[in-house]
């Protein structure tokens, strides 16, 4: 799977591949197969801890060199979904398209107090949600057309849906109201009206001038290709979205921070997803988050909302949700248990220590102040490649730049991880292949310093864990083995080329299992959030360095483990990305997303 690439999602392997210099994994893959035993596409059953279901699904929908998840096997295009949730009779109100050209340098949006904090206002609202959620852009080849978005999706199937609660705004609306964000015509959908005693007690606990901002997945909109492994996809393109909402609102000078205490059957209520009638026989969709926007530096208010959620009050609701697919394919009952088991309830917040993290100067040495790039280009003009050129280095400055960006920071906290009140559960085992100065081979980036040393136990006792003589004081990123892994990248990577044409590709490892144990089963999806996160920075980064790149989450489990000497469960891969210069298909026609004339 490439992330918004129409592709397959299964490569078939012909004869294993010669992994030379750097012989980590031995053996003869088998050839790709799918299976269609249905037999254990059964639920996990018993009386199963969540966290034992979440352990049993995560092993379930592993692919293997002999055979992957559990999937249909085949794209049945009778069915399917549309990309576009509508709710019929809600107010439609169209966002004024910002006109295009803003000088805002890219850099700045990390330069958190730098961009003046923007009044709330139709304006405001319509550039937040054009950077976080819009089509970018509409792709056609012969007679077939499909959109991109600001936020990237596994094979482009979008199953995030964003929602937003507003003030009253001049030309919005007169009153409070819980809105779903249609972006195909870049419009906000009334769903319910509140009084003003509701939103006043509902943002009690926020400053003046706050809105929340929330997302809902589709499950079947992944499952309709890639079956049981879609709630991992759709998780991750939670984490996308997160960053990207984080993003736009750092470039209208406001913060964005998690209310991860919130319940998912309240974020449901407060944005009518419990409301059966509005369904019907439609898809529902699946609570995710819940985020606080704040003007100005990062929010200190309280991260509760003291248990009022719009549906406990009574608003005045409206609208029915438009039907995906008139038929399914396939049900996977897998990913409805994985689901249940990881809902929160109502709880107190995450509150973990920074310090110990690097500084800006650390990672960066004088601030990054400089370049031509726009945050708009970077945000709209974000694309996934599909095939790397096999031959392009990029430079020793912009690989440590990307990887910098990846990191925390002590103090006030880098954005966009300063919208996450967890320490980094993810880290990265990373295939260099170009980089000027840097000599390919496996390296480690140990995303939080103090899990440096269970990284090391972990992993292979002939690694090396050599710092490289020019990379950052702050960057803990080690070389593990020299050599060329072009083949090994691609070979547990479902196969896919682009692993090891880029300059570099990476797998994300997850401290999985104490994380688990620490923050329990709902925990689950933080961590694949944040994969999704480290992707969403890693997708603007390489714009910034004039190259592309591309989630990849289709993989080999537990070779991936294999490779950088993994035995033990407690650490999992949960993502992949690639990094390069892109290959671009001459047949494909670039048309605008929104028709800007029509609206001056």
């Amino acid at each position: 799977m490439v992330a918004d690439a129409d592709r397959a999602c299964y490569p078939v392997l012909g004869e294993a591949m010669e992994l030379t210099r750097l012989p980590l994994y031995v053996g003869t893959p088998e050839p790709a197969s799918i299976s269609r035993d249905r037999s254990h596409a059964t639920s996990a059953g018993g009386d199963l801890s969540p966290e034992e279901v979440v352990v049993a699904y995560h092993e379930r929908t592993k692919h293997h060199f002999h055979r992957y998840a559990a999937s249909l096997g085949y794209l049945d295009w009778a069915t399917q979904p549309d990309p576009f949730r509508r709710y019929s009779g809600a107010d439609l109100v169209r966002l004024p398209l910002p006109k295009p050209g803003r000088p805002l340098p890219y850099w700045q949006l990390y330069a958190l107090g730098d961009v003046p904090s923007e009044l709330l206002s139709l304006e405001s609202i319509s550039l937040f949600f054009r950077y976080a959620l819009s089509l970018t852009a509409w792709k056609r080849i012969h007679e077939t057309t499909w959109s991109l978005r600001a936020n990237p999706s596994s094979g482009n199937l979008h199953p995030t849906e964003g929602y937003a609660v507003l003030p009253a705004i001049g030309r919005l609306g007169d009153a409070p109201a819980v809105y779903h964000y249609a972006p195909k015509e870049h419009a906000l959908e009334r769903r319910a009206i509140l009084d003003a005693k509701t939103w006043s007690e509902l943002c009690a606990p926020f400053p003046e001038g706050s809105f929340l901002v929330g997302l809902s997945s589709v499950h079947w909109r992944e499952a309709w290709k890639y079956g049981e492994r879609a709630f991992r996809y759709c998780q991750h393109d939670a984490g996308h979205a997160l960053a990207s909402l984080r993003i736009a609102a750092a470039a209208l000078g406001w913060s964005l921070v998690l209310l991860d205490g919130i319940s998912h059957s309240d974020i449901a209520s407060l944005f009518g997803l419990s409301r059966r009638d509005d369904y019907g026989t439609a898809e529902r969709e699946e609570p995710e988050l819940l985020a606080l926007v704040t003007p100005g530096l990062p929010s200190t208010a309280p991260r509760l909302l003291n248990g009022l959620t719009v549906g406990s009050i009574g608003a005045q609701w409206c609208g029915r949700a438009n039907t995906l697919s008139l038929e399914h394919s396939a049900l996977w009952p897998v990913i409805d248990e994985v689901a249940q088991a990881t809902r929160r309830t109502e709880n107190a917040s995450i509150t973990e220590d920074f310090s110990g993290f690097p500084t800006q100067a650390e990672l960066f040495g004088i601030p990054v102040r400089h370049g031509l790039l726009t945050a708009e280009k970077a945000i709209l003009g974000r694309r996934s490649a599909v095939a790397m050129d096999g031959s392009t280095t990029i430079s020793q400055e912009a690989f440590f730049r990307m990887l910098a960006r990846l990191m925390p920071t002590e103090g006030v906290r880098s954005m966009p991880w300063d919208a996450t009140p967890w320490r980094p559960r993810v880290h990265l085992g990373l295939f260099v292949h170009r980089v000027e100065g840097v000599p390919p081979g496996l390296y480690a980036l140990a995303r939080d310093p103090g899990r440096l040393a269970a990284l090391k136990e972990v992993m292979r006792r002939e690694f090396r864990w050599q710092r490289l003589p020019a990379c950052p004081l702050g960057l803990p990123l080690y070389l593990l083995q020299e050599g060329d892994c072009r083949a090994l990248a691609a070979t547990v990577s479902c196969g896919q080329d682009i692993a090891g044409d880029g300059a570099f590709s990476l797998g994300m490892i997850a401290d999985y299992m104490d994380s688990l144990t620490t923050h329990g089963a709902p925990f689950y999806r933080n961590l694949l959030w944040e994969a999704g996160m480290v992707g969403q920075v890693l997708y603007l980064e390489a714009e910034a360095a004039g190259v592309r790149s591309t989630g990849i989450g289709c993989y080999f489990d537990d070779p991936v483990h294999e490779a950088f000497g993994i035995t033990s469960r407690e650490w999992q891969s949960f993502y992949h990305f690639t990094v390069g210069s892109p290959v671009d298909d001459p047949r494909l026609t670039t048309l605008p997303a929104y028709n800007f004339e029509e609206e001056r």
